[in-house]
């Protein structure tokens, strides 16, 4: 069993704080992602749950054991990083075997785990190369398959796939979530990538300055946005946010006008709309401005447009063809409108 648990956890440096009051909750086996920009405070967080980083204040329980105080090789964790970390004199079997003879597992135990471990990242046709003989992608197969066969309760991965090419990178994050299934491995995982988050994670935890801004599931992030930062920072595109003003159930701002909106809810807001959940359409629209510009997707049409001093996008049909310049008018439904408060960026309940 491993089930994580965090309660005020906080890292400073001098005036520098990297994560603040941090309490999260890790459930056995679960996939949680810690999500945000460069300096959110993530992989210092993870450090901290491997023991590379000492905890200013809080504390870190695995289980029912507090483990502030536990070198990292005592909290029964495998890491797999952005950089391999391969020994390039040894082979890909001597390279997996390593930390069960670092462990002083029995060596008739080796042959047998080392070729489960192989054998669940599709490498053993490989066993015998050296680490220069391959590519990137299996490059990091083999830093997982090292971390398989210690048996951890816990995996930490640090942004393991930041070096591979597109193409690698969604191959990989497939066997990474098959991989977690199978075992049923508490696992952490850190990455900037939104849509690594979305695809790989039971529940995500965006961050933002040392702050938790929001934990959910993906799903959850990705429809009601806690604050306009995670709304800004989920979705390729982002969702559209427009600066406004809200007056008996009607948000107003240049070339945007929505009715049917909370009647609760008045004065200066952000209005954000994703890209599909609106409507071209040819009538009278909430939305009429003129093509930014025009992006051809494969499956869709990205049009970008200006309304309430910003750029917005909206997701149009493929086949959907106009020039710059040309007018265009989109219906956005209130249903698929999300109110922040414009001051503090917080969602602002409907009926509030």
């Amino acid at each position: 069993m491993a089930d994580i648990r965090l309660r005020n956890v906080s890292k400073r440096w001098k005036h520098a704080v990297a994560v603040d009051r941090l309490n999260l909750d890790i459930a056995d086996q679960e996939f949680m992602v810690l999500l945000g920009p460069s300096g959110c405070g993530k992989t210092t967080t993870m450090r901290m749950i491997a023991g590379l980083e000492d905890v200013t204040d809080g504390e870190i329980w695995f289980g029912n054991r507090m483990v502030n105080r536990l070198e990292p090789k005592d909290r029964d964790i495998s890491m797999v990083f952005q950089s391999y970390g391969l020994y390039p004199t040894m082979s890909v079997y001597e390279n997996i075997r390593f930390p069960l003879r670092v462990r002083g597992v029995a060596r008739e135990l080796h042959h047998q785990q080392v070729m489960r471990a192989a054998e669940m990242v599709e490498l053993v046709d490989f066993l015998d190369r050296r680490p220069a003989a391959l590519s990137g992608g299996q490059r990091q197969r083999v830093a997982l398959g090292r971390a398989i066969v210690r048996q951890p309760h816990v995996f930490l991965m640090d942004e393991p796939l930041s070096n591979l090419d597109a193409k690698l990178r969604v191959s990989t994050r497939a066997q990474i979530k098959h991989l977690q299934y199978t075992l049923k491995t508490t696992t952490i995982y850190v990455t900037h990538d939104q849509i690594e988050a979305m695809t790989l994670a039971d529940r995500v935890v965006v961050m933002n300055k040392g702050v938790v801004q929001q934990v959910g599931t993906p799903t959850d992030i990705y429809d009601t946005p806690a604050n306009t930062f995670v709304a800004s920072f989920i979705g390729s595109p982002a969702m559209n946010l427009v600066h406004g003003e809200i007056a008996g159930g009607m948000f107003s701002a240049e070339r945007i006008r929505i009715a049917g909106l909370p009647t609760a809810i008045a004065g200066p807001v952000t209005l954000g709309f994703r890209a599909e959940d609106v409507t071209l359409v040819d009538g009278a629209a909430e939305l009429e401005t003129e093509i930014y510009a025009l992006e051809l997707l494969g499956d869709s049409c990205m049009i970008a447009a200006r309304a309430g001093g910003e750029l917005v996008s909206v997701k149009a049909p493929k086949d959907y063809r106009a020039l710059i310049g040309a007018a265009v008018r989109v219906a956005i439904a209130p249903r698929f409108c999300h109110l922040f408060d414009r001051a503090t960026g917080a969602r602002i309940a409907a009926g509030s």
